[in-house]
């Protein structure tokens, strides 16, 4: 094990806060004293299929505490994710069935190993604890923080003040996040910035549990393609670390040039040095596209291998450089009772937008061609006995075949 000193200059690196001041060298110098790892939590809520490069911010977090010889501990927020955290949101989550919970914690499993070690991970389901919790220890939990402490919280706070509604439910989610760092006594707990309210409350909750005090490390918050909002899968503006080779590697290439030097420090592996390098020479003029490119590849070869990442580069320059088509086209066949269909309709059908008004949405912003014409009309009805080559937004290609039904 590392001394306290170089530690703390490797776990120091891409973190915002580390509170309170100080706490976390003296639990250091215990372990490297006693030999007795740390206790390193994060939790994630599967309330979507799969992981994006937000999320890898925390496993690559973790992961430098587990090279570094501490224990880390993965929740599976499997009750968590029904309540749904109200962090950052302006309004109440939906709550997901228990059936839609457990396939989206199968997928999360497969993909965590993407960045951490499997046999230096332990991973738990918050359930363990909470499906046999009786009603009077939940009371117990309620009763250990107040109605003014919650509504210090920013999210809570604004919409209270713009007479939001705030339902009871969300008002347990930190003490439920709490309870998980009382559950497996934690250490530490990391988390995005905007999580630093339930990080705060796993420390008072955990003594007042009469465990020792965790530290809340926070962690910057990625911002999505869009460069507007934080990476999420409900805006639409993420990066999976599932998705195919040259999906990711196009999605890289539409960021806004100003957060590739942040990627690079974020998601990938690449030395301070090597990042001061390329941030000096993108000040000096030189053509971010190259970096952009860099950072394409890299990321592809981390989820896929290096082979995969040229080839989305490639593909990536024949079809947006040379104009040319992806050499894989998804091929979608479909019926339909009369002659023609309503595009929208189909695009919505066929699961290739996740509805017909953001196929609107998508047409009156210019974004839908077929067979290279853009289409501009809203209402535009397609042909159903006739092949279409579709293209929707920047990277979709997609081959339509219908038949008319008898």
């Amino acid at each position: 094990m590392l001394n306290v000193a170089e530690q703390m200059e490797i776990l120091r690196r891409n973190t915002v806060e580390i509170l309170p001041e100080g706490e976390l060298e003296m639990k250091l110098k215990r372990s490297v004293e006693t030999g007795k790892p740390l206790i390193v939590k994060q939790g994630f809520d599967p309330t979507a299929p799969d992981i994006h490069l937000g999320h890898t911010v925390g496993l690559r977090k973790l992961r430098g505490f587990s090279d570094l010889g501490h224990r880390v501990v993965v929740i599976i927020g499997d009750y968590t994710a029904q309540v749904g955290d109200p962090s950052g949101r302006s309004v109440t989550r939906p709550q997901l069935s228990r059936e839609e919970v457990e396939a989206n914690a199968a997928t999360y499993l497969k993909q965590f190993f993407k960045v951490l070690e499997k046999d230096k991970v332990e991973v738990r389901r918050n359930g363990e604890w909470f499906a046999d919790m009786s009603f009077a220890a939940i009371l117990g939990l309620a009763g250990k923080m107040t109605l003014a402490r919650m509504l210090e919280r920013d999210d809570f706070a604004k919409r209270w003040q713009a007479e939001q509604p705030i339902s009871i439910h969300e008002l347990l989610y930190p003490l439920m996040q709490a309870y998980d760092s009382v559950a497996i006594k934690a250490d530490v707990e990391i988390g995005a910035t905007e999580q630093k309210f339930n990080l705060l409350t796993g420390r008072q909750i955990q003594e007042l549990y009469g465990v020792e005090p965790q530290v809340a490390m926070t962690l910057p918050v990625l911002e999505g393609v869009d460069g507007v909002q934080r990476m999420s899968k409900s805006i639409g503006n993420y990066i999976g670390v599932a998705e195919p080779p040259r999906e990711i590697f196009g999605k890289i290439m539409s960021i806004p040039d100003r957060l590739i030097v942040s990627y690079f420090e974020l998601v990938t592996t690449y030395d301070a040095a090597r990042i001061a390098a390329i941030k000096k020479a993108m000040a000096a003029g030189e053509n971010p596209i190259q970096y952009k490119k860099e950072l394409g590849r890299v990321i592809v070869s981390m989820y896929y291998d290096e082979a995969a990442a040229l080839q989305a580069q490639e593909e990536f320059e024949r079809v947006f450089t040379d104009k040319g088509l992806p050499d894989d086209i998804p091929g979608y066949e479909f019926n339909w009772h009369e002659p023609k269909i309503w595009l929208p309709r189909l695009l919505a059908d066929l699961k290739i937008m996740s509805g017909t008004g953001a196929a609107v949405r998508m047409i009156k912003q210019g974004g839908v061609y077929l067979d290279g014409e853009r289409v501009a009309d809203q209402n535009f009805e397609i042909e159903v006995e006739k092949e279409w080559l579709l293209r929707v937004g920047k990277r979709g290609f997609y081959r339509l075949k219908g038949m008319l039904k008898q």
